[in-house]
This record gives structure tokens, C-alpha cells and sequence, in this order.
């Protein structure tokens, strides 16, 4: 069986006033986790819900490759950059299992 995309969820919670600035610091920095070879892309989400909720999924090649980078040098001044605009959050791994292409990225192409 083939590895399957091992997929990372970060919930962050960031500090009152300070969301455009984390955007913008989010967007410069990211390039240290999409250049890595083993990551396969990287997405920022604001929770529609809560204020100052933010989701970031990131899927990789495989586990092991991730536990590498998560455990690096390179995370660790990833991390340093964002972390003045947090004030909590939390880490959700998974596997992917299965994935279907909906309706419009299957007439239009990826968006």
C-alpha cells in the first residue's frame, strides 16, 4: 500500500489587534515550510466563527518526514517569527485516507 498524506492542523489563537500583522508575517515566512522536499503545500485559514481563530493545514509526504522537519532548526526560527502573535492554540495530525474532487475544481481545473 502506498504511504498516504499525512496532514497537520494548527489552531492558533492570536492576540487582539494583531491578525493583519500575523497575515502578513505568516505569508513571508512560509516559504520555510513549502520549500522543504517533503512538504506538499500549506493553507491559512480565519475561523468564520471566532475572532482571532486561525487554521493552518500543511500536508506532507509522510509522518516521518514531518516528525524531521518539526523537530529541526529550520521549524524552530519558523516558530519564533509567528509566536509573538499567539496566545494559545493547539496540533491535530492525521492521515489522509480518501479524497474526492468536487463539482467546480473538476470542470474548472485546480484552483
Amino acid at each position: 500500500m502506498a504511504e498516504q498524506v499525512f496532514r497537520v492542523m494548527l489552531r492558533m489563537e492570536i492576540r487582539p489587534g494583531m491578525e493583519e500583522d500575523f497575515e502578513k508575517v505568516w505569508q513571508e515566512v512560509g516559504d520555510s515550510v513549502t520549500d522543504h522536499p517533503a512538504n506538499l503545500g500549506q493553507w491559512l485559514s480565519r475561523s468564520a466563527e471566532e475572532s482571532g481563530i486561525y487554521y493552518i493545514v500543511s500536508d506532507w509526504v509522510n509522518e516521518p518526514l514531518f516528525r524531521a522537519f518539526e523537530t529541526s532548526d529550520r521549524h524552530l526560527v519558523h516558530r519564533q517569527k509567528l509566536h509573538p502573535f499567539r496566545s494559545g492554540g493547539s496540533m491535530t495530525t492525521m492521515h489522509v485516507v480518501a479524497a474526492l474532487a468536487g463539482a467546480a475544481r473538476t470542470e474548472q481545473g485546480t484552483r
